[in-house]
């Protein structure tokens, strides 16, 4: 399904996180598809099975997957749901960072390259992982 890096300083459970929203808002994982179960997802990675369950709840919070007991967790309709309290806070933080990126010096040009290469970034980790486990 996907690599985590276990030397990162980001926690695996927040890495998980990370990726399993990608590819959800990325249309690979659709819309009531069952997820791994935690100990099938604990074995593949290698990782404790309450990392794996950490992960889900987190998501499960943000409305990104709900659990159905007995079932398993399942890939959550992604309906236009209200954050745009989110939005502004990454806007905001994004306009003093590229603030503070134009005071060191950092052109425009640069800052241009810098987002190409973060979409780019995220759309070959979703690429790359899926065919890696195929």
């Amino acid at each position: 399904m996907f690599e985590l890096d276990l030397r990162s300083r980001m926690p695996i459970y927040e890495q998980l996180v990370d990726k399993l929203k990608q590819l959800i808002i990325n249309d690979i994982l659709k819309q009531d598809e069952k997820l791994p179960s935690v100990r099938m997802l604990a074995q593949q990675l290698s990782i404790n099975p309450n990392t794996i369950q950490k992960a889900y709840r987190e998501l499960e919070t943000q409305g990104f997957i709900y659990s159905v007991k007995g079932k398993g967790s399942f890939v959550n309709h992604m309906m236009m749901t209200d954050n745009t309290a989110e939005v502004k806070q990454v806007k905001d933080q994004l306009r003093k960072q590229i603030a503070e990126a134009l005071f060191l010096g950092i052109s425009i040009s640069e800052i241009d390259q810098l987002i190409k290469e973060v979409d780019q970034t995220m759309r070959g980790d979703i690429n790359d992982s899926s065919s890696e486990r195929d």
